[in-house]
């Protein structure tokens, strides 16, 4: 799937975890699917989650990246920033996904950018935008996550 590339987290996010000894780039990844999807998140901050996916391999018959994995793609972002608000004394579920497919894609990498509409205490809600390599727009999708108190006895390593 090419070359895995490290998340860039900013500094307040690297000291809010610090002490917690978690691998972060592991923690917010796309986890087992998005590894075989091919996503790679690049960027990962409260206020901004980036990350790609190639075409190739998540089409559907006609050729076309498959809906269900621009789904994949803005759930794996939208979460990330919600549990990056949330903090690690939360984590978030995915509660609510709403996907509006503007065009096909055939090749090439597809961006997602994720920005947050709503950063409460029990809820966040973010948009995310996804792109083809000519920065147009395949998919317009919203995610609302829950953030429940993490389980303090939990291991996430």
């Amino acid at each position: 799937m090419g070359e895995q590339r490290s998340t860039k987290f900013p500094q307040e996010v690297l000291d809010r975890w610090a002490d917690l000894g978690l691998d972060l780039s592991t923690l917010f990844s796309a986890g087992d699917l998005g590894r075989r999807m091919g996503v790679q998140v690049l960027e990962a901050a409260p206020d901004r989650v980036v990350g790609t996916m190639p075409v190739e391999g998540n089409t559907q018959p006609y050729g076309l990246l498959h809906g269900g994995a621009s789904a994949v793609l803005a759930e794996t972002l939208g979460s990330v920033g919600a549990m990056l608000h949330g903090g690690p004394a939360k984590i978030a579920v995915g509660v609510d996904l709403n996907c509006t497919h503007h065009r096909g894609a055939r090749s090439g990498l597809v961006t997602g950018v994720a920005l947050p509409v709503h950063r409460g205490r029990t809820t966040a809600t973010y948009e995310i935008a996804v792109t083809d390599e000519h920065d147009k727009r395949v998919c317009t999708a919203r995610l609302t996550c829950l953030l429940r108190d993490a389980d303090p006895t939990a291991h996430h390593g």
